[in-house]
């Protein structure tokens, strides 16, 4: 899963991308210090593996992983190639969804390239150029399709649908707040805008606003524009997270039960990922590897295989199936068979969030 890091210049995109990733990407207070979006592969926190390795005595834990890209900031005109816009803008087009970082405190000493944090002013004018983008690129598909169509009357849908999805983007919507049917946008989702991705805003907040677990006036702001076209907010300290990055695993729990946050920004993020792409993560378990693999929601067993190898799922036969729950109330494979927990589950079986699983195939 990649997850790509946008905002304004100043608003703390990298900061926060180092403490999450504690990849050390450059931080600066001017804009344009990140030229290359940096990379940080962060695992996903789960108990689940962490107490199956312990049942199994397993060699290898394997968690899954998130791709964090730190995205150099946009500024108006980025559509238009201000601030290596056009360098910018390609590199989101690589991630499954974006993380919005927006500024929620007030630094004197920290310059915003707009003169103050306004954080309706600030998502709208990355939203805008994402949008003057993606017009940009449906234009082009138009006059494409408007071409073949004189050979080709049955190309006229998609003619008209590239018409509606320009006239709504030119409205000041992104693609996934349109009004599209299920095949309109599976056919929208092939043309890979930017504003089709799920976005998840991340209202940076200064400490103390962390700690209050409240925000501010500025987050309220952030959820009402959220709320407006169906995105997750989580609110997060950048700053915080920095000083957690630093600490042991004991220091960083007891920081974060000091500061009463319940859980660390990182937590928060993975959690609204997982949300906002509908995912979920089955696992397999024995001697030699404990591991999570993630998944749509709604996966078939078949497809769900073939995540670990495509032959598992040319070859299916069927998967051996226990909820991860059962396992662990029963203490072992061995006994939970005997008690008849262990279930065979064909190629039509919708895997669940937590099925432990072994697959049988032939090829």
């Amino acid at each position: 899963m990649k997850l790509g890091i946008v905002g304004l210049p100043n608003v703390g995109k990298s900061t926060l991308f180092n403490a999450i990733t504690r990849a050390g990407a450059d931080a600066a207070n001017y804009p344009f210090c990140t030229i290359d979006p940096n990379v940080g592969v962060v695992t996903v926190p789960d108990e689940r593996i962490d107490a199956l390795h312990r049942m199994y005595d397993s060699k290898k834990t394997i968690y899954t992983a998130i791709e964090f890209y730190d995205i150099a900031g946009l500024v108006k005109g980025a559509s238009k190639g201000e601030g290596l816009g056009n360098k910018f803008l390609g590199h989101i087009r690589e991630v499954a969804a974006i993380v919005h970082v927006v500024r929620c405190f007030d630094d004197d000493n920290v310059v915003h390239v707009n003169g103050a944090p306004d954080p309706a002013s600030d998502i709208e004018t990355i939203n805008l150029e994402l949008i003057f983008s993606d017009i940009e690129l449906l234009e082009r598909r138009r006059e494409k399709t408007a071409k073949s169509l004189k050979g080709d009357k049955g190309l006229q849908k998609e003619f008209d649908l590239l018409t509606k999805v320009k006239d709504g983007l030119e409205t000041g919507k992104p693609a996934r707040a349109l009004d599209l049917s299920d095949d309109e946008r599976g056919f929208v989702s092939g043309l890979d805008l930017l504003t089709s991705k799920p976005v998840i805003y991340a209202a940076n907040v200064a400490e103390e606003d962390a700690a209050s677990g409240e925000g501010n006036a500025y987050v309220a702001a952030v959820k009402r524009r959220a709320d407006a076209e169906g995105s997750d907010v989580v609110v997060i300290s950048a700053k915080v997270e920095s000083e957690l990055a630093e600490l042991t695993d004991e220091e960083r729990d007891e920081f974060i039960e000091g500061l009463g946050i319940g859980e660390s920004g990182l937590e928060k993020l993975i959690k609204a990922s997982y949300h906002l792409l509908d995912l979920i993560s089955y696992l397999t378990a024995g001697e030699p590897e404990v591991r999570a693999w993630t998944i749509k929601r709604g996966t078939k067993a078949p497809q769900a295989a073939g995540k670990i190898h495509t032959d598992f799922e040319k070859g299916f036969i069927r998967a051996e199936t226990i909820s991860y729950d059962d396992l662990m109330a029963c203490g072992s494979l061995h006994a939970a068979r005997d008690k008849g927990l262990v279930r065979s589950e064909g190629k039509e079986y919708v895997v669940k969030d937590g099925d432990v699983m072994h697959f049988l195939f032939n090829v």
